[in-house]
């Protein structure tokens, strides 16, 4: 069930689609506040929204570069793209620039809701609401560095745990390629490498790793950590 103070800003030029977002996200007891452009966008951060869904074809501020001065004002707020454009680049770039996720236009409701809920859970747990990540039958206790399915520990490598552990800090939420190599090797290693220890992980934390049910693949972007139920 959403919490019902959460305060969404919608940035988007469009009025219906600002009008069926007002609608479907009202009714799941949002509070909406709203932008046609960038430079109000920017105004309402004042308002300290707990979300924000960002449309990237403005008319005044380039998308990438509103999302980067929405990061500099604020590192935390949980922001979901929106674009009309599908092309892996562009949401590679997004996700680069500070995006938690990311839709293509026309999205369906249902999935953007669920989006909003990862990205808000994605944000308790960067505050440290939790130290035992837990989502289906896997439980990942950060602190003691234990994994389990179910009642049998996984035994993993120091970088099969590392890898874990970065994708459990951002659960729900897309880690691109260049993002995770940097968090585990080296920005410049080869992508192949990171290949290697999630074919290895998933080997050891799913029922079966060629149907991944909690590590996902964004196919050309990265992978997702299936967030908690």
């Amino acid at each position: 069930m959403n919490a019902p103070a959460s305060k969404v800003l919608i940035i988007d030029d469009e009025p219906p689609i600002r009008k069926l977002l007002r609608m479907g996200l009202t009714t799941q007891g949002y509070q909406i506040i709203e932008a046609p452009n960038g430079k109000m966008g920017m105004e309402l951060l004042k308002e300290e929204p707990d979300l924000i869904i960002l449309d990237l074809g403005l008319p005044d501020i380039q998308g990438h570069e509103l999302l980067r001065m929405i990061r500099a004002r604020s590192e935390s707020v949980p922001i979901v793209v929106l674009s009309s454009r599908g092309d892996e680049a562009g949401k590679v770039q997004a996700l680069d620039y500070g995006a938690d996720d990311y839709l293509t236009k026309p999205f369906g409701m249902e999935e953007l809701l669920a989006r909003m809920r990862a990205a808000l859970r994605h944000q308790l747990q960067a505050q440290g609401e939790r130290p035992i990540f837990k989502v289906g039958d896997l439980s990942v206790d950060l602190v003691r560095r234990i994994v389990r399915m179910g009642e049998r520990e996984a035994k993993l490598s120091p970088k099969e745990y590392d890898l874990l552990r970065v994708l459990v800090q951002h659960a729900g939420k897309v880690l691109t390629h260049k993002f995770l190599l940097g968090e585990l090797w080296d920005s410049m290693t080869d992508a192949q490498y990171l290949r290697v220890y999630v074919r290895q992980l998933r080997q050891k934390i799913e029922k079966d790793p060629e149907r991944p049910q909690y590590i996902l693949t964004e196919t050309g972007v990265g992978y997702r950590l299936r967030s908690p139920d």
